[in-house]
């Protein structure tokens, strides 16, 4: 059983990945019915919580239903990440998670996200800070450096495990890799077979199907698996490997009816939760992967990416189920 303080998640769970504009309240709900064990918030940036900015503090919005979950904050300065763990814990997570990880440039090169790789005693001091401050575990998610040059991820770990956090999340790439090319995941497994490492490590990168999956577990020896990109538009993706791992046999791919179904729903959230613009807009990033595959599938798409009225996204939906009843889903 593989635990995060006392929070118990299973013995080999599946996280959610905390991912900008992606990992909101409609994406996770359908993660969790899917299986998702663990969820984060999309990141929120601690400036934002302090000064009370509209976006930041939706972020903060959990439901019971997604228990449990973490609020992962980011920044650069100690103090307003002190502040921001505490406004975060009042919003009653599980967790409290800390970005170590973010390549991005304007978020990176002030020093927050993966940027403090280049100053490992902040970043041991900020995680200090934060856990004196707050009552709830704290996690981390980082990446293996900053560069090839820098790897350093012992000991990272070693640090953020002396200032007291339950459990990390590594990505096998550099900040300089961004997203390209193939995550390393050998440097994880040498946190893992470190003897004097003993929080949970779950690792993280180019996890996008049920055989993966396993060879990554039985290879690196990670205690569970934190899941992004492979998960956009294809939540099942969770259920599928826990499938696989049990079994050995593949789960049978959704159906498209059940593709329009959870599509559907995770629209008619999205506007709930964002308002209709918002919410439809950021519905398009879902649905090349929730009708993958689909053969003559560009006319739909383009319409569905371009709409901004709900009534003609569902009906574009319901016009899917009605026009492609045939599809074979591999």
């Amino acid at each position: 059983m593989v635990k995060i303080a006392n929070i118990e998640l299973g013995a080999f769970p599946l996280l959610l990945a905390p991912m900008e504009d992606v990992s909101d309240p409609p994406f996770r709900a359908v993660c969790k019915e899917n299986g998702a064990d663990l969820m984060y918030t999309e990141f929120i940036a601690a400036e934002g919580l302090i000064r009370d900015a509209a976006k930041s503090i939706q972020k903060l919005d959990i439901y019971d239903y997604e228990r449990p979950i973490g609020i992962q904050i980011f920044g650069e300065k100690i103090e307003s990440m002190r502040e921001a763990a505490a406004i975060a814990e009042a919003a009653d997570p599980e967790i409290i998670d800390i970005n170590y990880g973010c390549p991005v440039k304007k978020v990176a090169c002030k020093g927050a996200g993966a940027g403090i790789l280049l100053d490992l005693p902040k970043m041991q001091a900020m995680t200090s800070e934060i856990v004196k401050r707050v009552n709830k575990p704290v996690t981390v998610k980082t990446r293996l450096g900053w560069d090839d040059q820098t790897i350093k991820i012992e000991e990272v770990t070693m640090r953020l495990q002396d200032a007291g956090i339950q459990a990390l999340t590594i990505h096998g790439r550099t900040r300089q890799q961004m997203y390209k090319g193939e995550a390393d995941w050998s440097y994880i497994a040498k946190v893992k077979d470190n003897p004097n490492i003993h929080i949970p490590i779950f690792g993280n990168g180019d996890i996008d199907s049920p055989q993966k999956a396993l060879m990554y577990k039985s290879r690196y020896g990670v205690d569970g698996i934190m899941i992004g990109r492979a998960a956009i538009g294809y939540p099942w993706i969770f259920n599928e490997i826990k499938h696989y791992m049990a079994t050995g046999e593949h789960l049978d791919p959704p159906t498209l009816a059940a593709r329009v179904e959870i599509a559907k729903r995770h629209l008619a959230f999205s506007i709930e939760w964002k308002g209709e613009k918002v919410g439809i807009f950021e519905m398009r990033r879902h649905y090349t992967n929730y009708f993958k595959n689909i053969p003559n599938f560009k006319s739909f798409r383009t319409r569905l990416v371009e709409t901004e009225s709900p009534i003609e996204a569902f009906g574009i939906l319901d016009e899917i189920s009605e026009n492609f009843t045939e599809v074979l889903f591999v």
